[in-house]
């Protein structure tokens, strides 16, 4: 939103299924995360993410309802997500404030990195943000079993904050990915 109040734009109306009761955000790159303390599959909150322009609204993990192996404790993972979310490195940490065996849960969620891929003349340039450590391109020319992944050369350099891999568009079609 603009200072003058123009410019105002709903990112997400939530519905229930992925979530009710929105409270704690954390922005990385382009994707903000949050955190609601209630609805879900369970009831019981969700973690999601979502585009700074509204796209690609996702639930990352929706807080389950009952342990499914002790029945007496409220749940295994947490109820109600509650307090700020942390970012360190490509995970996020929140606490609960049900759950567990009654008394909330402290979690860790993983982000895997994105990968952009953009079109520059002649070139192919892919891009993921540096906090992703330990991640490397892949590639392969078939999806068929076995699927085998390449290594790609060159190795990635950082450019504006993010990891940079520069490659000439020649030769057979192609499929990448991030691997750790």
């Amino acid at each position: 939103m603009n200072t003058d109040g123009e410019g105002f734009m709903t990112l997400h109306v939530f519905q229930g299924t992925d979530g009710v009761f929105p409270n704690d955000l954390i922005l990385l790159g382009t994707t903000i995360y949050g955190t609601t303390s209630g609805g879900g599959n369970s009831g019981n909150g969700t973690v999601f993410a979502v585009s700074t322009n509204g796209t690609g609204f996702t639930v990352l993990h929706s807080f389950r309802n009952s342990h499914p192996t002790y029945p007496s404790y409220t749940n295994i993972d947490g109820a109600s997500p509650f307090g700020e979310l942390v970012l360190s490195g490509n995970a996020l940490y929140g606490t609960t404030s049900g759950g567990g065996s009654g008394g909330g849960t402290l979690y860790k969620l993983f982000i895997p990195p994105q990968l952009t891929i953009v079109a520059a003349g002649p070139n192919l340039i892919f891009t993921w943000l540096t906090n992703a450590n330990g991640f490397t391109l892949q590639s392969t020319t078939s999806l068929d079993t076995p699927t085998v992944w390449t290594t790609n050369s060159p190795a990635p350099v950082v450019v504006n904050g993010q990891y940079a891999v520069t490659n000439p568009i020649t030769g057979k079609q192609q499929f990448f990915r991030l691997s750790q």
